[in-house]
């Protein structure tokens, strides 16, 4: 007889365990997904600070425009519809800052460009001392709006330099601050020597990025110094005269500041340097007419958008590098 084999009682245990089943491959987020959420991470602080300060600011100033609000005694809204809005139709003194801005915009932002257009050909051609002439052109940008404000409004006295100087040529002097027809070109005056040094310097970076050999060229077929800044630079710097246009636009439109300390808050005289900006001042903070300053913001918002599509559309979409 064969002996009985012995059990081994460890064995059996280890042949009866399930066989183990394979472990689930780790699953890794891809490298654009990563790029993404890291981008957004830091995005963050961004985004948070605009959706703040300026998207909560425009949609409630959209939710004022349909609010009667009543600021005395605590806050209250009464919603009104689109009452707000068709009240600027029959708002005599809107219909004048409408018109003020307008003119405004329409002789300060061509001025402006054309003149920084050719400071900026001037600096950058091979004159004398143009670095020191981009200090004082620039001295300008660089000095407080109020400031220059009322440096101008002393100049613009009856007995101050800009009249004194007139009477010394032998030229006819105006009421610069009390004449209604004068008092707005007085502000365009300032607005224009203040600002177009700032789109000078761009308009410099831009020209001084052109390539020297397409006037090299341009000179072998002959061309002079006016044919090559008609048909070589300001072609070339079309994307830009399209950025400076519409940054003019912007601010001209909103113009506040100037008006505000020429006419003491009023507009006047009679109500010639009322702007849209500084009556929707008037009526937010003066009037405290909450719902109608925002519905004329509104407004004033969206004229700036028409206006910024269509110059698009004039410029196209050129780049400055292809």
């Amino acid at each position: 007889m064969e002996p009985a084999r012995k059990e081994n009682p460890a064995h059996e245990q280890k042949q009866s365990k399930p066989p183990k089943k394979g472990k689930r491959p780790k699953r890794y987020m891809s490298k654009g997904m990563k790029e993404g959420i890291s981008g957004y991470l830091f995005m963050t602080p961004t985004i948070f600070t605009i959706g703040v300060f300026v998207v909560i600011p425009i949609l409630y100033a959209f939710y004022l425009s349909l609010n009667d609000v009543q600021l005395l005694g605590g806050i209250g809204y009464e919603f009104i519809g689109l009452e707000n809005y068709t009240r600027t139709l029959d708002d005599t003194r809107a219909m004048i800052a409408l018109k003020n801005t307008a003119e405004y915009v329409l002789i300060v932002v061509p001025v402006q460009t054309c003149l920084a257009l050719l400071l900026a050909a001037a600096l950058n051609s091979n004159i004398r001392g143009k670095n020191a002439f981009r200090i004082i052109f620039f001295l300008p940008t660089v000095t407080s709006s109020a400031v220059l404000t009322i440096i101008f409004m002393w100049m613009y006295n009856p007995d101050g330099l800009i009249n004194t100087f007139l009477s010394f040529l032998s030229l006819p002097t105006y009421n610069w601050l009390a004449d209604p027809d004068i008092a707005l070109k007085s502000i365009m005056i300032m607005n224009i020597w203040a600002t177009a040094p700032f789109f000078m310097v761009i308009y410099l970076a831009a020209m001084q990025d052109i390539s020297d050999s397409v006037y090299e060229a341009a000179t072998i077929d002959g061309a002079n110094w006016w044919q090559k800044f008609i048909f070589i630079t300001v072609p070339i710097l079309k994307p830009v005269t399209f950025f400076v246009v519409v940054m003019g636009v912007i601010g001209t439109f909103q113009l506040f500041d100037q008006s505000y300390i020429f006419s003491g808050g009023s507009g006047g005289p009679n109500n010639s340097t009322l702007t849209v900006v500084l009556l929707i001042y008037q009526y937010a903070f003066k009037s405290l007419d909450m719902g109608y300053a925002s519905a004329l913001a509104v407004v004033l918002a969206f004229i700036i958008m028409i206006v910024t599509i269509i110059q698009k559309k004039f410029f196209g979409e050129e780049k400055l590098h292809d």
